[in-house]
This record gives structure tokens, sequence and C-alpha cells, in this order.
């Protein structure tokens, strides 16, 4: 597990976006399926990837996937598609063949499935899962990550790709990648910030598998956290 910590949270999504370009840059042959997570903390990284270097950026060579997806229409300000796509998506000359949406509209038992099958079919499969490239996680208060809470970890070992969901704190629907997938990928970074994250980043860190986002950090192939000093405060 690789810790990469910055000053400031503008800092560490500046470093997350220009690492993820690197990664692009050193394969310049591959088409790269990379799954995105939504909520606050990656906001801030996609403006600045928009607004900053969206020009160096090989756009062509990206395919975006979802790891979570509230279940709500992609104009609902909740949505994380709709998040992506206004702060990014809609401001990047990326292909909109290259986006592939959960549809949080849909029944969410039925979209699993239909994401699943989709991912499926565009994705490798090793282990009889499919492989991202990268996986891009944050992590809750609580210890979450993908919309998999405590009291869910079901879903960490659970043999289908993306399943239909809850956040046990508010009851709203969801729909995540499930833990096998995201332990499957050829990369799982983290991105963390903020103070009220230090708790939890000590948890990923030098605990054992005491939350959903400390499982995949302890038992992915390979993982990175991206933090700010704040995230990391009681690291030793």
């Amino acid at each position: 597990m690789k810790r990469f910590i910055y000053p400031s949270s503008i800092e560490t999504a500046r470093a997350l976006t220009l690492h993820l370009i690197k990664l692009l840059n050193d394969e310049p042959e591959k088409v790269f399926h990379i799954a995105f997570s939504g909520g606050s903390t990656p906001a801030l990284m996609f403006d600045v990837w928009a607004n900053e270097y969206s020009n160096i950026t090989p756009w062509e060579r990206i395919k975006v996937w979802w790891v979570d997806e509230r279940c709500v229409r992609p104009e609902n300000s909740e949505s994380n598609y709709g998040m992506m796509r206004m702060l990014l998506l809609d401001v990047v000359p990326i292909p909109h063949s290259n986006i592939f949406r959960i549809m949080g509209e849909n029944k969410p038992a039925d979209e699993a499935v239909r994401y699943s099958h989709l991912v499926r079919k565009n994705l490798p499969v090793e282990n009889d899962m499919p492989v991202f490239d990268i996986v891009l996680l944050g992590a809750g208060n609580d210890g979450h990550t993908s919309s998999i809470f405590p009291g869910q970890e079901h879903l960490l070992t659970s043999s289908e790709v993306y399943e239909a969901t809850y956040n046990p704190n508010s009851g709203q629907s969801r729909i995540a990648l499930t833990g096998q997938p995201i332990i499957n990928a050829e990369k799982v970074i983290f991105l963390i910030m903020g103070k009220e994250k230090a708790d939890v980043v000590s948890e990923i860190c030098m605990s054992g598998d005491t939350g959903p986002a400390a499982y995949v950090a302890h038992h992915a192939r390979e993982v990175e956290l991206f933090l700010d000093q704040s995230a990391a405060a009681k690291l030793k």
C-alpha cells in the first residue's frame, strides 16, 4: 500500500490527476477502463482535471465507468453521473461512446444486472470477474466505500459484479460495485481528504479488516492512497 500525502486538498487533486495522466501515457497503445466514485471528494479532482489538464489528457483512450450510483435521475443533484458530467465530461473532448453510466432512474435490482452484464461484455475477465484497469475509490467517515456500508459485508464477497444496496443512514437506494471486482482490478486508488477522514485513514492503514474500505485496501492487488495532510494526520 503506497501513500502519497500533500499539503492541501487542491494539491492532492492535482497530484492524482497528473498521476492518472502519467499512467495513460506510460502505455500509449492501451485503452483504460476506469471506474470512478461519486461523492464530494472527487468533485474537486474533476474540476481541476477539466480546467487545468484537459489538453494533455488522451481522452479517446479512457472508458468511463462508475463505482456506484444513487438511484436518482441523472439531472438530480445527487446523481454521481450528473456531477461528473457537469464538472468534467461535458467540458472535455471525450467521445460520448466512451461513457457508460449507471442508470439510476431504473429499478435498482434490474439496473445492477444490466450494468454488470455491460461491464462483463466490455472488460477482460479473470477469476470470473471483470478487470478494471483503475478503480478510484473514496471512503466515508464510517469506513464505507463504493456504497458498501458497515453491516453490508456480504457485498465484499458477492459473486455479482454490481448489486443493489442502500445507505443505512438515509435509506437511499444505491447500486454498488461489489468487493471482488474491486479487489480484482489492476490498481485501486483511494482519494481521501479532510480532517474528518483522519480516523478512517488510520483504520485503512493501521488496522485489520475493520470496515469495507479497510478490507478492500488490504486485499486488492495494488493499492495507492492519495491524501491531504489533514486526512493523514493520525498516521504514524
